[in-house]
């Protein structure tokens, strides 16, 4: 009966934790969507510095997860780690609002970039530690349903896996609407109601996530404080690192904790081995602990290698990640110099078009779920419909188009620019309403390329690892902004030394070309998104092996 409760639905402490990740998108999504602007139009940079202040921003905040998912893995109490990363948070968005502040009350802008730098860092790094350790502890509060309420079968392994899907789609779905809530919202109370308005209302949204989050105290799932250190994977590393100096590296299982413990990173399945399956089922535990002695040595090297062979694919999404950080840049600069008018008195902020992603998401997941899927398992006779890896496939590649259709757009634009200087009376500019079809378009790739890089992260990795799996997943898009920030950096460079005409990211919007370099990411994620399908030909998911190999044993 209970089980079946559960299949039913999502436990208590993961719906909260889904709300209170889509508070967290509100607040981050009402700073970072409209940032680029507040750069250009408050702190009087250009158009490439603030693209890539805001770029480098963000790569920081999305790389250090890397960092900080050993230490939450092998070291911190995730609530804690919640609760501290949070706090630091919020403290990095008050100073960004007397930031604000303080830029409309002084003429001094040296002081108002010392507060802003300060904030935003501040920013990156409570956000950099809060959403991997979010994520897993979510994960962890699932677990806890599914191991606790549904025995070990072929049916209940199948049950587990719809229900994890179920997870990950309510959890970005909540993620989608709070970024929603936070682009449409935040953007129209910037360009009305002033800068520290717009920053003080994601202040209070943190602080009401902090006092969320402290009121599910009652109800969350917490990893057990006694359990040993050394099986955590990073922990391991260390233990193995030691052990070939001082030869005394062991692991013990003394109780049935440690049993379960290891259970359930057998579950796992990327470091499955039916082998020890057989052994946790068939020896008592002394004999274990002597088997888990002996392929110690092993451990570490499997944990590396596993990462290792995740680098290509890895590396060949860096591209899509590129891409993805143009709607909050360049994309919005575009619609700046387009015709936003709705009637005689109100303007678009530029900024909202990014709700489009948004919107696409909300609306069509429900369409993928119901319709796409079951047409899949249809035509290709396979249970899931189509694998992680092809639905990374798609993704990206729609994003592609997406950038071609930028790129055209852009053109467009400078070609009646060109006309309105000579014929200004019979012109008019082009209306930002052109920019829908690539936000439409990188919001339906969203929910393939995303969703899937979530999966394909958390099921590649053991799952004592499981913080270091997210943080595998959002790296992806803190390099592809370093990536992004470095290639404006070289192109600037390269395009100012042929003179002022031939600058790509002109401030004046009429001479900038912008569409030279859409066509350039275009160019360089068809040839990421050809390697892709390359490895994607040899790679083999040691999820999916090991899970036969499982099956045929059993």
């Amino acid at each position: 009966m209970a089980g079946g409760e559960k299949r039913r639905g999502l436990s208590k402490s993961c719906a909260l934790l889904i709300v209170i990740a889509g508070i967290e998108r509100y607040a981050f999504k009402g700073v970072a969507s409209n940032l680029v602007n507040y750069l250009t139009d408050v702190v009087k940079m250009s158009n490439s510095r603030a693209a890539t202040t805001v770029n480098t921003w963000s790569g920081f905040t999305f790389m250090l997860p890397l960092f900080s998912a050993p230490l939450a893995d092998t070291y911190w109490d995730r609530f804690f780690t919640i609760l501290a990363s949070s706090s630091l948070y919020f403290v990095g968005l008050v100073g960004l609002t007397l930031t604000a502040y303080a830029g409309s009350r002084s003429t001094t802008k040296t002081i108002s970039l010392y507060f802003l730098y300060t904030s935003l860092s501040l920013v990156a790094l409570g956000l950099g530690v809060l959403n991997p350790s979010l994520q897993a502890f979510g994960a962890d509060q699932l677990d806890h349903d599914l191991d606790h309420n549904q025995e070990q079968s072929s049916e209940n392994k199948e049950v587990k896996s719809d229900h994890k899907s179920q997870f990950f789609q309510w959890w970005y779905f909540g993620v989608c609407a709070g970024s929603l809530l936070g682009v449409t919202v935040m953007a129209y109370i910037q360009d009305t109601f002033g800068w520290v308005l717009g920053f003080a209302i994601p202040t209070g949204s943190m602080l009401l996530l902090i006092f969320l989050f402290l009121c599910g105290c009652g109800v969350y799932v917490y990893a057990d404080p006694g359990s040993d250190p050394k099986s955590k994977p990073f922990q391991r590393i260390l233990n193995t690192i030691k052990g070939v100096v001082t030869r005394r590296n062991k692991i013990t299982l003394e109780n049935n904790h440690d049993l379960n413990a290891m259970e359930l990173e057998l579950q796992g399945k990327p470091l499955c081995n039916c082998s020890n399956t057989e052994a946790t089922s068939t020896t008592t535990t002394k004999s274990l602990a002597d088997d888990e002695s002996n392929k110690t040595g092993s451990s570490c090297p499997q944990t590396i290698k596993l990462l290792l062979r995740l680098l290509p694919i890895w590396t060949m999404l860096l591209m899509f990640a590129v891409i993805f950080q143009q709607p909050a840049t360049f994309f919005t600069k575009q619609g700046m110099a387009m015709k936003r008018n709705i009637g005689p008195n109100f303007k678009i902020p530029p900024a909202t078009l990014q709700s489009t992603i948004t919107l696409s998401i909300i609306l069509l997941m429900p369409l993928y779920d119901k319709l796409l899927i079951p047409m899949a398992k249809k035509i290709s006779k396979n249970e899931k419909g189509i694998t992680v890896m092809t639905r990374m496939g798609i993704g990206m590649f729609l994003s592609i188009i997406a950038i071609v259709i930028a790129a055209l757009v852009e053109r467009k634009r400078l070609t009646i620019n060109k006309e309105m200087k000579t014929s200004p009376n019979t012109t008019e500019p082009l209306s930002i309403f052109w920019l829908l079809p690539q936000y439409i378009l990188l919001g339906i790739s969203d929910i393939f390329t995303v969703v899937g890089m979530q999966e394909f992260f958390y099921s590649e990795v053991p799952v004592r690892m499981r913080t270091m799996g997210f943080a595998l997943y959002t790296s992806v898009f803190g390099v592809g902004s370093f990536v992004s920030a470095a290639l404006i950096s070289v192109i600037e460079s390269y395009t100012k030394s042929r003179g002022g005409r031939h600058n790509w990211f002109a401030d004046d919007m009429s001479e900038a070309r912008l569409d030279k370099y859409y066509w350039l990411l275009a160019l360089t994620s068809a040839i990421s998104f050809l390697m892709y399908l390359v490895i994607c030909k040899y790679f083999k998911s040691r999820s999916d092996e090991d899970d036969d190999k499982c099956d045929e044993t059993s």
